[in-house]
């Protein structure tokens, strides 16, 4: 029963289900668009990690004092949680922007290749051309970047 007495525990669950339940008028407000889907999706406005983490050293530093070692190691997993949130979690979002980007123009390609044989050969040379191409400009750059670059490795690793 110890449990159901836990202050810190019981503050993080309730910063968690808060921070949840906030993003849906946060995002309203912002877009007026009203999506409860935000209620269990990780990311958004605010953070729902980084306050559980905060209100667990909060609460273990109410309970403890912040002198004690358990604050120390809620207070090290807060900063690690929160730290993660900014960097590598928030990469990972920036890649995923892109990787859907990526399946959308996959699927696009996809439809246009299945009527590719019924277009005339000249519009099939043009949209070629567009789709895997390179302008002249493009292609002398990135042969130039392959040369310095490997000029550059070969002065210092030869």
């Amino acid at each position: 029963m110890e449990l159901f007495m836990n202050f810190s525990l019981w503050a993080a669950i309730a910063a968690i289900f808060f921070a949840q339940f906030i993003k849906v008028p946060i995002q309203y407000i912002a877009t007026r668009k009203l999506d409860w889907s935000l209620l269990t999706s990780t990311g958004g406005m605010p953070s729902s990690h980084s306050a559980a983490v905060t209100a667990l050293s909060t609460g273990v530093a109410l309970d403890a004092g912040m002198n004690s070692s358990i604050f120390a190691v809620s207070a090290v997993f807060a900063i690690i949680t929160m730290f993660d949130a900014t960097g590598v979690r928030r990469q990972a979002g920036e890649q995923a922007i892109v990787l859907n980007q990526l399946v959308a123009d996959f699927n696009h390609f996809v439809e246009e290749a299945k009527v590719w044989q019924q277009k005339p050969e000249q519009e099939k040379r043009k949209e070629l051309k567009e789709l895997l191409g390179h302008k002249p400009i493009e292609v002398f750059f990135g042969g130039l970047t392959g040369i310095v670059l490997t000029l550059i490795l070969h002065h210092f690793f030869q």
